[in-house]
């Protein structure tokens, strides 16, 4: 007799943890005419709660170093790198070539540390000391915008998303993710990947589904301050603006394709996804019987 292969599970990723769909659904995505394994069809309710984690662990994520930031984003690269022939073994099974597979996941782990390497530079090259008309200091230093919504790009498995992570995370944000639905295998791999690195719990949640059931629940939940859209659908784009004014969600059109181009490795990336604080501080002055005024 023909033995029924045992499919892998694959389960969501929210708060360090990982549970089952809330839904209790999930989907069989094929390539190469073979089912990859169950992936969970993630529903709103475990979309709010992959929030509520964000946004439980951005102020613990925000306060940390730069530098014990760099240090988080190197150690993911490390573990991806020990996993290596995993992760090209997962996107041959998507339909990748080899050649291809190797490529982008050496990609997603230089691209890791390039991120690393700017953790603690960006904000020397996107602050400043004002000019004023006044006898005060005027700062102005870029914040993280807060709770980061990112639709993966589709044709993507693992580079595509580290590009859209990387910077998010390097600027303090927490993030929320919809992996590609038709290539989700190294998307529930990198959070393994995760959970046993040293990013704080809630820092990334990574969510598996269907786009068009989640997209709008996306761009309308008021706890998210940012959405990155990885793709060129028109329509989808127009609803995504409309549904994000009930909140003035920033929201980010990436086209996609390209990701193994150096146009994806820029600390532009990481300013787009910062709001500019702006600090005034009174000049002391010393007068002539020597009081501070």
């Amino acid at each position: 007799m023909s033995r029924i292969e045992v499919l892998k599970t694959y389960k969501i990723y929210i708060g360090g943890k990982f549970p089952r769909t809330e839904s209790g659904r999930y989907y069989q995505p094929e390539a190469n005419g073979k089912v990859l394994g169950n992936i969970c069809l993630s529903s709103r309710k475990d979309l709010r709660n992959a929030v509520v984690a964000a946004r439980s662990a951005q102020g613990g994520w925000v306060v940390k170093s730069a530098y014990n930031r760099s240090q988080i984003l190197y150690r993911i690269a490390e573990i991806l790198e020990g996993r290596r022939t995993q992760f090209i073994e997962e996107l041959i099974q998507q339909g990748s070539k080899k050649a291809q597979a190797e490529k982008e996941v050496n990609l997603s782990i230089d691209r890791l540390i390039y991120f690393a390497g700017w953790c603690d530079k960006y904000t020397q090259i996107f602050s400043s000391v004002n000019p004023v008309a006044s006898s005060h200091f005027n700062f102005s230093v870029p914040e993280p915008t807060g709770v980061v919504a990112i639709l993966a790009p589709e044709e993507s498995g693992l580079l595509g998303l580290i590009s859209q992570i990387a910077p998010t995370i390097a600027g303090g944000n927490t993030c929320v993710v919809l992996a590609s639905e038709n290539k989700p295998l190294c998307s529930v791999t990198l959070a393994e990947v995760l959970s046993t690195s040293d990013v704080p719990g809630g820092v990334i949640n990574i969510l598996t589904g269907n786009r068009k059931e989640l997209i709008l629940h996306f761009a309308t939940h008021m706890d998210v301050n940012a959405l990155i859209y990885c793709g060129d659908n028109s329509t989808e784009i127009k609803s995504i603006h409309e549904a994000a004014v009930d909140n003035l969600k920033r929201v980010m059109i990436r086209d996609g394709g390209g990701y193994v181009s150096d146009k994806y490795e820029s600390p532009y990336l990481i300013y787009s996804l910062q709001e500019t604080k702006t600090t005034w501080h009174p000049i002391e002055k010393i007068g002539a019987a020597g009081s501070v005024y």
